[in-house]
Parts: C-alpha cells; sequence; structure tokens
C-alpha cells in the first residue's frame, strides 16, 4: 500500500500559482491511492470554503475548481488549522466537503507510525 501524503499550504490565493502546484501535488498523491491530506494555514483556511478556490492561475493551467473536485472525488481530506481559521472570524459550518477543524496534533495522529511523504507550499 502506498504511504500517506500530507501536503501543507500556507498561501492562498494570493499566490494562485502555489496553489495550484500544492493542489496538484495532493490530487496526484490521491488519485493513485495513497491517503491524503492537505494542512491548511494561514491565507489557505479560505480555500476550504466554498466558492473561494476559482480561477486560473495562469495560461496552460487548470481551474482550480475542477482540482478541488477530483481531489474530493479522489477521498481527498483537508485538516483546517483552528487558529488560523477562527483569528480570521469564518463560520465553521461552510467548510467543503472533506474539510474539517484540526490543528497539528491531529494531523500528527492522522499520520501515525507509518512513513508519510510531505510537501510545504
Amino acid at each position: 500500500m502506498p504511504s500517506k501524503a500530507v501536503i501543507s499550504l500556507s498561501t492562498g490565493l494570493e499566490d494562485p500559482e502555489k496553489v495550484t502546484v500544492a493542489f496538484l501535488v495532493a490530487v496526484g498523491a490521491a488519485e493513485t491511492g495513497r491517503e491524503t491530506l492537505m494542512f491548511l494555514t494561514k491565507e489557505a483556511v479560505r480555500l476550504a470554503l466554498p466558492g473561494t478556490a476559482t480561477g486560473v492561475a495562469c495560461d496552460g493551467c487548470p481551474p482550480l475548481a475542477d482540482l478541488v473536485k477530483r481531489y474530493e472525488t479522489a477521498g481527498g481530506r483537508y485538516f483546517v488549522c483552528p487558529i488560523c481559521f477562527n483569528a480570521k472570524q469564518l463560520d465553521p459550518e461552510t467548510l467543503i466537503g472533506g474539510a474539517e477543524l484540526n490543528g497539528t496534533v491531529p494531523m500528527w495522529n492522522w499520520i501515525g507510525d507509518e512513513p508519510a511523504t510531505t510537501f510545504s507550499y
């Protein structure tokens, strides 16, 4: 069985190309059968709200909404930093599918003792 994958993303739509790359990596991991978790912090927490991950970052880049849908379809999950999310006074009742407020301890518990491949953006 493939190892788990964790993609840590702290950048939001202020850098859409970085967000696109992070989602491409996450989609690739999830679609190849890895249990995949995106850990969203700082401005990236807004990506866990409906209608936020939209647009096209560059000529030839896939639309962010398509990547979000593919990630969800492949079973990808999001842990959204509750400190960052609450500091922005966002509504946890509006999180997208697969997203939940969870911090670093739940992330480490999710990883467990098995190997995990990590990426950070």
